[in-house]
């Protein structure tokens, strides 16, 4: 079984509960081999602002910030610690960007919440979309995932 680290700083309503962070993450991961391991932060927009300026440079906070796990050099994680050996990195998520963001897109908040935590966890696998072709594999591989879910097109304008 996957294993979440879920930390959560801030409470709003809607906020998904921990048993729907297993759900989304497993729906990605569910071909691995080895079960993964990673960090879900749920922030406020004072620590999703302050994040996005030290890690983008950019103002303000965003909806999700990933941190895909480098392992140092010169140390062999799998060998002397286990969990560690699958560890894939950490996703900070701004709740009330989130609760923004879909009210105005006019999307259901869980149905938002699923993409954005099912979106981070591709970029901890290494799926990117700053070239175009590299956006069409992620957002296809996206809603295949979500469609597993019985949640909509998230890219697809009559469904916002």
């Amino acid at each position: 079984m996957n294993v979440i680290d879920l930390q959560v700083l801030t409470d709003l309503p809607g906020q998904p509960l921990p048993g729907q962070f297993q759900t989304w993450v497993d729906s990605v991961l569910h071909e691995c081999k080895q079960p993964a391991n990673l960090v879900i932060r749920i922030v406020d927009e004072s620590e999703g602002a302050l994040l996005n300026a030290q890690y983008r440079g950019k103002n303000g906070p965003t909806n999700i910030l990933s941190f895909p796990f480098e392992q140092p050099e010169g140390i062999d994680f799998a060998a002397e610690n286990a969990d560690l050996s699958h560890y894939l990195g950490d996703l900070v998520i701004c709740s009330p960007v989130i609760a923004q963001e879909a009210e105005s897109q006019g999307k259901a908040l869980t149905d938002h919440w699923a993409h954005i935590v099912i979106h981070g966890v591709l970029h901890l696998l290494g799926f990117d979309h700053l070239k175009a072709q590299d956006a069409d594999i992620m957002e296809a591989k996206e809603i295949a995932i979500l469609k597993k879910l019985n949640i909509n097109n998230p890219y697809c304008e009559e469904n916002s």
